[in-house]
C-alpha cells in the first residue's frame, strides 16, 4: 500500500503569524492556490483558505491588514508521512477537507490534496470515494433562504 510520503507535495509555500490577510491573499493569487499553511518556527499552527478569507475576513468586516490568526483555521486535521493513502482518503472524507497537511514531529513537511490522489492510478478510486463523500455531505446542507 502506498504511503502519503509517496504522493504528497513536499514543496509547500507557507506564511507566518506575522503576515496579514492581504499578504496571504496575494500569495494565493501568485501561486494560484486556495490554501496556505501558517507556520511558527516551522511548526504548523494553522491553515488559511480562500473561503476563510471570505467568511471570516470580508463577511465579518475584518480589514485586509488583520493578522492571519483572526481568520485562519487552527483546529487542523493532519497526517503522518508514513500513513497509508487509504487512511488519508478516509480522513479527508470524514472531515470534508480537500487538503491534508503532512506533519512529522510537529513540523509541516508536505501537503496532500485530492489532486495528488487523482494523478496516481493506484489511489484514483480512493480519491473518487473521498470526493464523492465530501460532495455528498456538502450537498446535503440546505441552501440559504433568500
Amino acid at each position: 500500500m502506498e504511503k502519503i510520503r509517496d504522493i504528497m507535495t513536499d514543496e509547500v509555500e507557507c506564511c507566518t503569524l506575522l503576515d496579514n490577510v492581504y499578504e496571504v491573499a496575494v500569495k494565493m493569487k501568485e501561486l494560484n492556490v486556495g490554501a496556505i499553511p501558517i507556520v511558527d518556527n516551522e511548526k504548523l499552527v494553522g491553515m488559511i483558505t480562500d473561503r476563510d478569507i471570505v467568511i471570516r475576513g470580508v463577511a465579518e468586516k475584518n480589514p485586509p491588514s488583520s493578522k492571519v490568526e483572526k481568520v485562519m483555521s487552527d483546529q487542523l486535521i493532519t497526517i503522518s508521512p508514513e500513513a497509508s493513502t487509504r487512511e488519508a482518503a478516509r480522513l479527508m472524507a470524514d472531515h470534508q477537507i480537500r487538503r491534508l497537511p503532512v506533519v512529522e514531529n510537529g513540523k509541516l513537511i508536505g501537503i496532500v490534496s485530492l489532486g495528488d490522489f487523482a494523478i496516481r492510478e493506484l489511489t484514483d478510486d480512493q480519491a473518487k470515494a473521498a470526493l464523492t463523500q465530501i460532495s455528498e455531505q456538502n450537498s446535503q446542507a440546505s441552501p440559504p433562504q433568500m
